[in-house]
């Protein structure tokens, strides 16, 4: 892999999707997991056709639709650094939990890969948590 700013999220995102390619013919469901950009710094008229065009905050950065055990696909907010999770980004992981997908806030693309290859490899790991997991 080649080297990334791990210091922000775009970075560990794309350490993640590297990672991911790396990965695929092991966990073929990878080639679905994808990024939902709703975050970054735009401009005002871009941030409102965004909006119009149904852009949401809060919701998680990373999505692999893929149906493992008791859970129809799993959301995954990325984080770096000492970056924590915003109102709304709560309220989303809380909602998409309830709704019985699997939700983590990952601090990194390797806890992120870990928790992904968990997911799909093994399934019977994954407790069934009342409340969104964060790994640290």
């Amino acid at each position: 892999m080649r080297n990334f700013r791990l210091d922000d999220e775009s970075g560990n995102q794309e350490a993640l999707f590297s990672w991911a390619g790396y990965n695929m013919q092991r966990m073929p469901e990878l080639e679905f997991l994808h990024h939902v950009p709703n975050g970054g710094k735009r401009d005002a008229a871009t941030a409102v056709a965004l909006k119009r065009q149904g852009v949401k905050a809060g919701v998680p950065d990373i999505v692999l639709p893929a149906p493992r055990a008791e859970y129809h696909g799993l959301y995954i907010e990325l984080k770096a650094g000492s970056n924590t999770t915003t109102a709304k980004q709560k309220r989303w992981l809380k909602f998409l939990r309830e709704q019985g997908y699997y939700t983590a806030v990952c601090y990194s693309w390797r806890l992120a890969a870990e928790l992904i290859e968990r997911y799909l490899l093994h399934t019977e790991e994954l407790a069934k948590e009342q409340e969104t997991i964060t790994m640290r």
